[in-house]
């Protein structure tokens, strides 16, 4: 049966041509007609970047909550259901409140032109503005300067997560635009944590808080975080943390746990938060080991990951943590977007992967074709054939390599889309 929050989301689809439309005027207009709700939510945690920004914004609720703070969280996209991208106090929005939330936001509106992120960000700030917390984590959708989210006068913090090469049609053909629109964030006055950056990156981020007189927590200046005999040590200038290593997997994970250690130290947490920030965070379908569904069920003896990284600065953080893993015959399952950079996610991977089965993501108007994917692998030196669902690649390679790892990956749509058939 389908759900009443269901029916309203794919009227919202209608409510303009465009799917990204970088301005906020619409948003302005609606959130005037809904009085305001941003302007009454818990202190506000606004955090932006190319990659990271959910697995840091995991690792600062956990912290949170860890000390008994309420939390209210908005990401994007989700992976199954809707509902995964509004934390209410903790809690995943009802189907109830979902509903009247988009409900109202629908009629307020007008059936004026507004898009699909920009009125389910405001039913968001709406529903979050009507329950009490402590905090309010924000995760920017795209950019920044011009993101939905972007309507917050005073956060209490903000953090730019590491910023690299993505949305190149949306955001600027150089680091230094897409710095400068991610920077967008960055508030007169308000501090901000700042996560690793190229050099030509930080110039620009160091120029807008300077500009906004907004101090900045910098990661390689105000604080470090590095492993050490498997066991993470954050330093600032208030010493030493010795942590165990994040439970998300991979090393980039150790920066992304350092923004959230510097965030959380920035707001007094406590050694109960530190610990939880990197022990207890949960974030499907990064590095994420499957061990139970029909997925597994078909190929038992095979070691299943699901990740949902598609660009080139995820292609390498994949790289780096497929050299880490104990040494097995890694096959790709892989499906992407028609708008991302293909070889530069793949080309990393290729010294540590035996091929790679291209797939079409399911339901994916923007889907690249899978026969252009595989062509683009097989030019990145990596073996590859095709095929005709996540399902049959898996029971293929499963036939031929019994005791391989297979990393199912190039999108968070396909990774969504695997969650849902795996149940």
């Amino acid at each position: 049966m389908t759900a009443g929050s269901d029916v309203i989301l794919d009227r919202m689809m209608a409510l303009h041509p465009k799917v990204i439309d970088l301005v906020l005027d619409r948003v302005w207009r609606l959130l005037d007609a809904l009085d305001n709700p941003q302007d009454n939510l818990p202190p506000v945690i606004h955090i932006a970047g190319t990659n990271g920004k959910g697995s840091t914004q995991a690792m600062i609720r956990a912290g949170l909550e860890a000390t008994g703070k309420r939390v209210h969280a908005f990401t994007s996209p989700h992976l199954v259901r809707f509902h995964e991208r509004i934390r209410l106090a903790g809690d995943l929005i009802s189907e109830p409140d979902l509903t009247e939330v988009l409900e109202e936001c629908y009629r307020a509106n007008g059936g004026h032109d507004i898009t699909y992120f920009e009125i389910t960000t405001c039913a968001a700030l709406l529903a979050m503005a009507r329950i009490p917390a402590d905090y309010t984590l924000l995760e920017v959708g795209l950019g920044g300067r011009l993101d939905a989210t972007n309507v917050i006068e005073k956060p209490a913090l903000t953090i730019v997560t590491p910023v690299s090469i993505d949305h190149e049609q949306f955001l600027g053909d150089t680091l230094a635009k897409i710095a400068g629109e991610k920077a967008g964030i960055i508030k007169r006055g308000v501090p901000c944590v700042v996560g690793p950056q190229t050099d030509e990156a930080m110039d620009v981020i160091e120029a807008t808080a300077a500009r906004l007189g907004a101090p900045l927590i910098a990661s390689g200046q105000h604080w470090h975080a590095f492993e050490d005999r498997d066991r993470l040590v954050f330093q600032d200038e208030s010493g030493l943390l010795d942590l165990p290593l994040p439970n998300l997997p991979g090393a980039h994970q150790i920066q992304n746990a350092g923004a959230a250690l510097a965030a959380l130290r920035h707001l007094r947490m406590g050694d109960a938060a530190y610990e939880a920030a990197v022990t207890k965070a949960d974030w499907p379908a990064r590095m994420q080991r499957l061990k139970s569904g029909p997925l597994v069920e078909i190929a038992p003896s095979v070691e299943l990951w699901l990740d949902g990284g598609h660009n080139p600065a995820a292609g390498q953080a994949l790289a780096a943590h497929l050299a880490h893993l104990p040494l097995r015959e890694t096959h790709l399952i892989c499906g992407m977007l028609n708008t991302k950079d293909i070889a530069g996610y793949l080309s990393p991977m290729a010294p540590h992967v035996a091929s790679l089965t291209a797939v079409s993501i399911p339901k994916e108007a923007n889907t690249l074709p899978a026969d252009v994917t595989a062509a683009s692998a097989a030019q990145a030196g990596i073996p590859a054939e095709v095929a005709g669902s996540v399902r049959d690649a898996v029971q293929a390679i499963a036939a031929h390599s019994p005791n391989a790892r297979i990393l199912i990956c190039g999108s968070l749509y396909l990774a969504g889309s695997v969650l849902r058939e795996n149940g």
